[in-house]
């Protein structure tokens, strides 16, 4: 993958995976330009076609017929390390790398189930949402034009939260997570400044795009997350720009040196992620179109996932290249969190 020179990126502010990849980008002082706009109109602008899907952010790349339209934050990280080598946000260390990994893919596939969750089921938040995301767009929209953008975006966006698994039974156990996880992020971080010590990898990004719009934009989780974790409001603050942080290798805390707080977020990504992963899996092998399993305690059904299955193959692939001294390290740390179950041979399920 070959980006422009400044690196070129469609996004919104409201999208946590738009703010994840521009707090990367400011940490490793990669110059930019964003867009806000839809990619559609973008590349259609540029005489490219749009991906597809066409998710927030996309980044225009070069290839050797032209320029090209790519999203999926997590392939476009490893690509900017190889278009950029200096101030990496991937662990050198590959046991430690791969819990960066592990983070990354549960910010990115179920902290954003709190996100959607809390935006749209919730009424003050799903008004203050459909306000605002028209005029993000265009705050010079006629009130007219913003009254049908605003029913619009507001009936299409409610009607997709069956896709996440959000209705009135599993409400109780969105929200019981997101408690527990702000819970482990102020133990962690009264510990240290970084999720893997005192510099920011792949996983502190992608937690912070979900965070900056659970602190920063919508009303409910930001009143939980201000009484839960004072810390982790201000680590969402500071995040956004790292440009001028000094980061030096030494400053990712071995596996071995990493405190006990760290747990309790792998012990959260066990008890709700793992098992809705294997569900998903499970579902998509049998060619059910939804499925159900226990977590938490409580029924959980939704929509069966593609792409959900292929994060799980990606993590379990990764965790089988680990050389088998790192393996046991891994072990190690995951032992007793539920984790463990993502990363069994599940070969006919996956």
């Amino acid at each position: 993958m070959i980006f422009t020179d400044p690196v070129q990126l469609i996004g919104a502010t409201a999208s946590p995976y738009t703010q994840k990849m521009l707090a990367l980008l400011r940490y490793r002082r990669i110059p930019y330009t964003v867009s806000w706009a839809e990619p559609e109109q973008v590349c259609e602008a540029l005489g490219i076609a749009p991906p597809k899907p066409a998710l927030l952010p996309t980044f225009i790349t070069q290839t050797d017929d032209g320029l090209s339209a790519v999203c999926d934050s997590t392939p476009i990280i490893r690509s900017l390390e190889e278009f950029r080598g200096d101030r990496s946000v991937l662990p050198v260390d590959p046991a430690l790398a791969f819990l960066d990994y592990l983070i990354e893919d549960f910010a990115d596939e179920w902290c954003t189930k709190y996100m959607f969750h809390y935006r749209w089921h919730y009424a003050p938040d799903a008004d203050k949402a459909g306000t605002l995301l028209p005029l993000l767009r265009n705050t010079a929209l006629a009130e007219d034009d913003l009254s049908r953008a605003k029913a619009f975006f507001t009936e299409r966006q409610i009607g997709r939260l069956f896709v996440v698994g959000s209705n009135d039974i599993t409400a109780p156990v969105i929200d019981k997570s997101y408690r527990r996880f702000l819970e482990a992020m102020e133990q962690h971080l009264a510990r240290q400044a970084f999720i893997l010590g005192n510099r920011p990898a792949a996983g502190d990004f992608a937690l912070h795009g979900q965070l900056s719009q659970l602190v920063g934009f919508d009303p409910t989780p930001r009143a939980i997350t201000h009484e839960i974790s004072p810390r982790t409001v201000a680590w969402v603050d500071r995040n956004y720009d790292l440009s001028g942080l000094e980061a030096s290798e030494d400053d990712w805390l071995a596996l071995e040196d990493q405190p006990s707080s760290l747990r309790e977020l792998l012990s959260e990504i066990g008890r709700v992620y793992a098992p809705a992963q294997l569900a998903n899996a499970q579902a998509l092998l049998r060619g059910d179109k939804q499925w159900s399993c226990e977590i938490d305690g409580a029924l959980w059904e939704q929509r069966t996932f593609p792409y959900q299955a292929k994060c799980l193959r990606w993590t379990k692939t990764l965790y089988d290249n680990l050389e088998a001294k790192d393996a046991t390290r891994v072990d190690r740390i995951l032992e007793g969190t539920g984790v463990e179950a993502m990363l069994k041979d599940h070969r006919s399920s996956v």
